[in-house]
């Protein structure tokens, strides 16, 4: 894992697969944040994200290679490589203070090295109509191939 202490959080380096993107972060709250969602939008794109408020994520390279996707109600923001297609982060419609960055992303870091990741209910958002705030509504859990 590749990290440089400051402050008290480390900060970590970042990169889309082709390495177009980069970007640097400190988690808000380490790996403890780690999750799922399960949203139309999130059960299709599979990634383990985890939490960075938006003053603690740097775009160092590629801003102009980045590609914006917003759906429903376009409040998150969805951010991929616009070269290898991978999504690397997203500002949060929940909490518009942080961004989900993608695990796979960060430098020595793998979303199978978690054990068990809770699954956020996203399919019911607190912002709609009947939503559940901080619902967990389930567990995901990893299992080596035997």
């Amino acid at each position: 894992m590749s990290e440089i202490a400051t402050e008290s959080r480390p900060m970590y380096q970042a990169a889309c697969h082709c390495g177009a993107v980069r970007f640097e972060i400190q988690l808000a709250d380490g790996l403890r944040s780690a999750r799922r969602c399960n949203c139309s939008y999130c059960r299709m794109r599979g990634a383990v994200a985890v939490s960075a408020n938006l003053s603690d994520m740097k775009v160092l390279q590629g801003a102009d290679v980045l590609t914006l996707y917003q759906f429903n109600t376009r409040e998150a923001k969805h951010y991929f490589c616009s070269r290898c297609g991978i999504y690397t982060f997203h500002q949060r419609r929940s909490s518009p203070h942080q961004y989900g960055i993608n695990v796979a992303c960060i430098e020595g870091m793998s979303p199978f090295d978690f054990e068990e990741v809770p699954v956020s209910e996203g399919r019911m958002h607190p912002k709609d109509a009947g939503g559940r705030s901080g619902t967990i509504a389930g567990w995901l859990r990893y299992t080596a191939n035997q």
